[in-house]
């Protein structure tokens, strides 16, 4: 879809042109949304294409203004109640843009790189130079194909220990250059098979959560899709971690989940609840530092939107790390993540009331041992 319209867009001549353009992208957007529509969101797709035929049939402009005012109002019920497996769904949305597509979209000039000097290329993990405004950064990013050849060639953006050294690599080389580091995360998880355990997958983000941690410029995670476990963590270990707001990151898949705790796949819903994995969760156990919001609708509805406001998200963040001197960010760093995890259980009030007499109980241990 996004080359039909890149075609298009080369061959515009005139402003009439343009407009034409746009309305061929919006029927193909649309079709291709009315096709793989999520069931929450058939009612907006059944709406949006009587609103379409309406105006290619010149109804009465009064008629196309009322249904796009109930289009809004229908879209904006349901988005502002979705529930958190809703919002997993969302975030694995067939059409929700990928690590390249921000890339073309929010950044200028990258330039890719490949391979990790020490085993192969792993295609589920994409990176190289890029600029961002005015500055100049490295990105790297996990990416999914968009049909079945590509997401096997970039095993569906799950990545191989190859794949987090050849990051790693290009950490140091940001790093040695003073360049700025974006990660852009979107993987259910790092690749469980036998060869990723037998050249050492576990090692290798473990190597990535390490080193992070010591690198001295500044880095921001952004979790555009899935935040899937380990695999998520390898490439998020940075000084500010922005999600999309219909993206997710937990430890585990809630399919996974549900079938350790309830052996029943089936109670994936249940698990995303439970799991605290939305960013509204993530915000509030200070997890997460900022949720970028998305287009009305899902970043999928307006991908250039999305884009436009992850990089207003992404400049504001780097300029305001850029301001903060380099031992205080990496102290600020460290401070974040040892913060994480900790909490405060408060005990009940019949426990308060009860005092403990360590010295009676020492006594009578010191007895019991005497005799």
């Amino acid at each position: 879809m996004g080359l039909v319209c890149g075609h298009l867009a080369f061959f515009a001549h005139s402003p009439g042109d343009i407009y034409i353009i746009a309305e061929v992208r919006r029927h193909v957007m649309l079709n291709l949304i009315m096709r793989q529509a999520l069931d929450f969101e058939k009612p907006l797709v059944e709406l949006e294409s009587k609103l379409a035929s309406l105006k290619e049939n010149g109804a009465p402009e009064d008629e196309i203004k009322a249904v796009e005012q109930q289009l809004i109002e229908m879209r904006r019920t349901i988005f502002s109640r979705l529930t958190p497996w809703q919002r997993v769904l969302l975030a694995r949305h067939p059409l929700r843009p990928y690590a390249l597509d921000y890339l073309r979209m929010a950044f200028s000039s990258f330039s890719e790189l490949h391979g990790d000097r020490l085993y192969g290329d792993d295609k589920a993990v994409i990176g190289g130079f890029a600029v961002l405004g005015e500055y100049r950064v490295m990105v790297i990013g996990t990416q999914k194909g968009r049909d079945a050849k590509e997401n096997v060639a970039r095993n569906f953006g799950c990545a191989h220990p190859e794949g987090y050294r050849k990051a790693l690599r290009l950490m140091r080389l940001a790093d040695k250059f003073f360049l700025p580091i974006i990660t852009l995360i979107d993987t259910a998880g790092a690749y469980p098979g036998v060869g990723a355990e037998e050249r050492h997958i576990a090692e290798a983000i473990a190597v990535n959560l390490r080193e992070m941690v010591t690198l001295r410029v500044p880095t921001i995670a952004v979790i555009i899709g899935e935040g899937g476990s380990g695999g998520a963590l390898g490439l998020g270990v940075t000084d500010r971690i922005l999600i999309m707001e219909n993206a997710y990151y937990s430890v585990i898949s809630p399919e996974g989940c549900a079938a350790i705790l309830w052996e029943d796949r089936a109670a994936a819903p249940l698990a995303a609840e439970v799991l605290k994995l939305t960013p509204q969760d993530l915000l509030r156990f200070r997890i997460v530092d900022e949720i970028i919001p998305e287009p009305m609708g899902g970043a999928h509805v307006d991908p250039h939107g999305a884009a436009t406001l992850l990089k207003q998200a992404l400049l504001r963040n780097l300029e305001e790390l850029l301001k903060i001197p380099t031992e205080e960010r990496l102290q600020q760093r460290y401070n974040k993540y040892r913060r994480i995890g900790q909490f405060l259980e408060k005990k009940p009030p019949s426990e308060l009331q009860q005092p403990i007499q360590l010295s009676d109980n020492l006594g009578t241990n010191n007895e019991e041992r005497s005799s």
